[in-house]
């Protein structure tokens, strides 16, 4: 159950979890606030401790705030598009085909029936943006499954507002941001990576860290790129 902490103008969201230590959190883009505590934690003592952390929460949600960000996407010739980390240039071509992508070394050519409005031009795009993953997605669970010891029931991709990606320990499956196959694929696999952790441990806990630690020693490093790289029109954030 999530209580919310109030420091002036900053709304915390507090939960109580199997976890030794407290974690206090600022999730970008937004600046979101969240306080994971041990069992039994009371409110006017998690309240004390973000006190203590106010001009950290602070400095964190400006950061967040000057943070790039896309502008919004028209698709119309010559706009830029990431794919994988890199820019291309869109072409649009308007004639009565089946709706496609394709992809060369310095150009992203889709292809519409004329009259097509922007909306219909995102479907197409995101539609090949999870063809791309697909593509890419089921070599890094398979990977790293012998790895971390698990095994991923499934995955799911999808247009996520406020994470990269999410997990279900019980049911053994993760969801990944369709906006990923914008980032290098190296930032991909540190989010698979780090959903999957979480089927063995849950929580972002002192354990959840050695794992990652033990296993993706660089992972401090490709969260740091993935924060610091323009964020989506409308925000992500990141894990």
């Amino acid at each position: 159950m999530i209580e919310i902490l109030r420091l002036g103008e900053i709304a915390i969201e507090f939960t109580r979890k199997p976890v030794k230590h407290v974690h206090l959190s600022v999730h970008p883009p937004e600046g979101r606030v969240s306080l994971v505590a041990p069992p039994g934690t009371r409110s006017e003592v998690a309240r004390a401790y973000a006190i203590t952390r106010l001009g950290w929460i602070r400095a964190q949600q400006e950061r967040f705030a000057g943070q790039a960000r896309e502008a919004p996407r028209r698709f119309q010739n010559r706009e830029s598009h990431h794919v994988w980390g890199r820019r291309y240039l869109l072409t649009v071509e308007e004639r009565e085909a089946r709706p496609e992508v394709r992809l060369d070394h310095r150009r992203i050519m889709l292809t519409v029936r004329p009259g097509s409005d922007s909306a219909l031009r995102a479907r197409v795009m995101h539609d090949w943006h999870k063809s791309l993953l697909h593509q890419a997605v089921p070599g890094l669970i398979a990977r790293w499954e012998p790895t971390l010891g698990v095994k991923v029931a499934a995955y799911f991709l999808q247009r996520m507002k406020t994470k990269w990606g999410s997990c279900n320990p019980d049911a053994r499956y993760i969801r990944l941001n369709t906006e990923l196959v914008k980032k290098p694929r190296d930032l991909l696999e540190y989010v698979i990576v780090h959903e999957m952790a979480h089927l063995l441990e849950p929580t972002h806990s002192a354990a959840f860290v050695a794992l990652l630690d033990r296993h993706y020693p660089s992972w401090k490093e490709a969260r740091a790129e993935l924060n610091a790289l323009p964020l989506a029109a409308e925000g992500r954030e990141s894990r």
